[in-house]
């Protein structure tokens, strides 16, 4: 493939420079110059490692249009029906509503995409304290200027594309047209999103769910990286690709224009002793 025909599938796909690294061997210093133009002549390895990468994710799987890579094991869970409850049977995947979300036993924690269920795991400390930290970051800017906007976090469902066959629980998450807000759960789409990621829930966050809230009209999305302290930001207002900042870093809030800037130094210092 030529430079422009991988930039291409880049955007198609939504791949970070983190994944394509971590797919490929190829370092996210250079994947950045390949993908910005700014290296117009890269090795003949490195466009071999990146077209084969490509070229293995052309194929797409049947149930959601992402790319069919073996990423995780988590698809769709073939979840069983248990005491109380039949939501969970397995006969109908791909087929579940929000009668059926809302008849599952309290110890089952899943999201539901487009009629399927994705488990959910109980968060890290790090993944805890992360979220907590933000959130406190945009409620306290939002209270500092007085704003309408509503932060959230979870555990907290969203019913994303206002239908009855999805139901998200975003870890950070600011509503600002307060009509969306119910008692029970959120009705259509956050304007700003944050998913700290869990290695487990790679493609969960990177991939399907980066295009449900793309499609369903958020404004702004925000992957945290603990592991290897890096934020993927995608204003798609903007622009369909992302701008990758790290934990040294103040990153603004696009959606307030900037005004608003999460210190990400501050954050890591204060959660660093549970690396």
């Amino acid at each position: 493939m030529t430079i422009s025909e991988l930039q291409e599938k880049k955007r198609e796909y939504g791949y970070s420079n983190e994944y394509i690294s971590e797919k490929t061997g190829v370092p996210v210093s250079t994947l950045q110059k390949v993908f910005s133009g700014k290296t117009t002549a890269p090795r003949r390895t490195t466009l071999e490692l990146l077209s084969k990468l490509f070229e293995q994710s052309i194929q797409t799987s049947p149930e959601d249009e992402f790319p069919s890579i073996n990423i995780v094991a988590e698809e769709a869970p073939e979840y069983y029906a248990t005491s109380g409850s039949s939501a969970l049977a397995p006969e109908y995947p791909g087929n579940k509503t929000l009668t059926d979300y809302l008849a599952l036993p309290d110890d089952v924690k899943v999201e539901m995409i487009d009629g399927f269920f994705y488990d959910m795991a109980s968060p890290s400390s790090i993944h805890q304290q992360m979220s907590l930290h933000l959130s406190a970051s945009l409620l306290n800017y939002i209270m500092a200027n007085k704003g309408a906007c509503v932060p959230f976090s979870a555990p907290m469902d969203v019913q994303l594309d206002n239908d009855d066959k999805t139901i998200v629980e975003p870890d950070v998450f600011v509503v600002c047209d307060r009509n969306k807000i119910q008692k029970q759960r959120i009705v259509g789409a956050p304007d700003f999103i944050i998913e700290v990621l869990s290695p487990a829930y790679w493609y969960h966050d990177t991939i399907r769910k980066l295009k449900k809230y793309k499609n369903a009209g958020v404004r702004e999305y925000w992957i945290v990286i603990p592991d290897t302290q890096r934020v993927i930001v995608y204003f798609f207002e903007k622009s369909p690709d992302p701008e990758e900042y790290t934990f040294s870093d103040e990153i603004p809030v696009n959606i307030w224009n900037g005004k608003c800037k999460i210190n990400f130094k501050e954050i890591y210092e204060r959660i660093r002793f549970m690396y």
